[in-house]
């Protein structure tokens, strides 16, 4: 395992390593985010609608936040860097198709369902492999800012970024930027090694694995139906909720029979943890929402095209940027429950300015203050919500950890495109878009709460 450099600076391996896992947050962040600003391009080429457009992007972010967990115990049987190069190749797959598409099934079945599958297969490892290589807090404080300063650029950048190459080339030449990427990421992914050894005797819960991702997917898909069939709203969400609680019914039966679940019990009796991991869900269900919310209201209200709705973003990724790549100094000098307290303030602060000012001011620049306050807030707390979980664990749980942890996450992040979409669509009218904002700085309040109630860790200054 590369050891850290003088001054607990990371060695020239340890920088290597970074790239390629720094990359693949990128990446898959991005593919989050940048379709926001094709709603109009992609619904107008593939003859569908803003719901089409917006049921493809939940459906990638649901997948991710299924097979997860899945994806976190695979690496345990067959191996980190394995995993991770299976789940480029089947990305970079998605993207190539997606990029072809004839219409709205082929882009969901490539973007949605194989980009969202590379992705499941692939993030684990990422976080994983970072707390395995840099062993102490300040160092593995400045990997995890290296990786979420990109994953949160990706997210908040990949308005800009889509938005440029749609307006320069096509929807369709956006994907092809992320076939690039990967390709890329394979590439510098020569200089992985993997610090574990794989252990193909390790079994794998694959009822388990269903039942956890079927009930995921059910609970989404009523939020999805609330818009124009509430019965089916209810019914999905009843079925969706007694399919988790079959779920945990099956793991504790597994357990008690000694047998290895796919999700642990013990993974939920570390109360840091929990609180952790309920600010991560919060905080990617505040980004990926607020910014579908602001890039549908843009385009179809006011009529922006890609390109003038994505710079309208540059406030957020220029916050995102200025505080994620700040986390190591942050981290030194604060204790990680005052970062992530002070971030969802800052958040909730942002999203309340964004709804100030839309009736306001018809101005695009009325949307900057409000999201830079959104991007610096969220930089300030993914990189310590992040550590508090991760290093709550010890090496041999990191795989499932970091399946969970990513899951809660991407399950936020289709939750708030789901729940504030939802709500947008409906209306499609700055009141709707105020209505979705409120919801979200009301989701906001409940990560400020669990922020709050995280013990008191102390910074990580020596």
């Amino acid at each position: 395992m590369a050891g850290t450099g003088t001054s607990g600076r990371p060695s020239a391996a340890q920088r290597r390593v970074l790239a390629p896992l720094a990359l693949a947050q990128f990446i898959c962040s991005f593919a989050g985010s940048n379709m926001n600003v094709m709603i109009n391009d992609i619904s107008e080429d593939l003859d569908t609608t803003v719901q089409g457009v917006q049921v493809a992007i939940t459906i990638f972010l649901l997948v991710m936040a299924a097979l997860m967990i899945p994806g976190g115990k695979l690496t345990d049987r067959y191996g980190r860097k394995r995993c991770f190069l299976a789940g480029l190749v089947i990305y970079g797959i998605g993207a190539l198709l997606s990029a072809a598409a004839p219409g709205l099934g082929v882009l969901i079945l490539g973007n949605s369902i194989l980009e969202g599958v590379g992705t499941a297969l692939l993030i684990p490892p990422v976080y994983i492999l970072t707390t395995l290589l840099f062993t102490d807090m300040s160092s593995r404080a400045r990997a995890f800012g290296t990786i979420m300063a990109l994953g949160g650029i990706g997210a908040a950048a990949g308005p800009l970024i889509g938005g440029l190459i749609t307006s320069w080339i096509s929807w369709r030449a956006a994907f092809v930027f992320q076939a690039l990427v990967i390709a890329l990421i394979i590439v510098l992914s020569r200089h992985l090694e993997d610090p574990l050894p794989a252990d193909p005797t390790r079994p794998f819960d694959t009822v388990g694995a269903v039942l956890s991702a079927a009930g995921l997917v059910l609970l989404v898909m009523g939020i999805l139906a609330a818009d124009d069939n509430v019965r089916l709203m209810i019914v999905l969400l009843v079925i969706g909720a007694l399919t988790l609680l079959w779920f945990f019914r099956h793991v504790r039966a597994r357990e008690a029979a000694g047998k290895e679940p796919l999700l642990s019990t013990s993974l939920f009796r570390d109360r840091t943890s929990n609180l952790g991991l309920v600010t991560q869900n919060v905080q990617w269900l505040l980004l990926m929402g607020s910014s579908f919310t602001v890039a549908a209201y843009l385009q179809v209200v006011r009529s922006y095209d890609a390109i003038e709705t994505g710079v309208v973003f540059t406030a957020a990724t220029l916050g995102l940027l200025a505080t994620s790549l700040a986390a190591e100094r942050l981290a030194k000098r604060w204790p990680q429950r005052t970062l992530i307290t002070t971030g969802f303030v800052v958040t909730i602060a942002g999203i309340v300015v964004l709804i100030a000012m839309v009736n306001s001011f018809p101005s695009a620049w009325a949307f900057a203050p409000g999201l830079l306050l959104l991007g610096l807030g969220l930089g300030v707390m993914l990189t310590p919500s992040v550590n508090v979980v991760q290093s709550s664990f010890p090496e041999e749980q990191q795989g499932e950890i970091s399946g969970l942890s990513r899951s809660v996450s991407n399950l936020g992040s289709s939750l708030g495109t789901a729940v504030a979409g939802t709500i947008l669509v409906a209306g499609l009218t700055s009141s709707a878009y105020a209505a979705a904002m409120i919801a979200l700085a009301a989701v906001g309040l409940v990560g400020l709460a669990a922020a709050v109630l995280l013990p008191g860790t102390p910074s990580t200054r020596a």
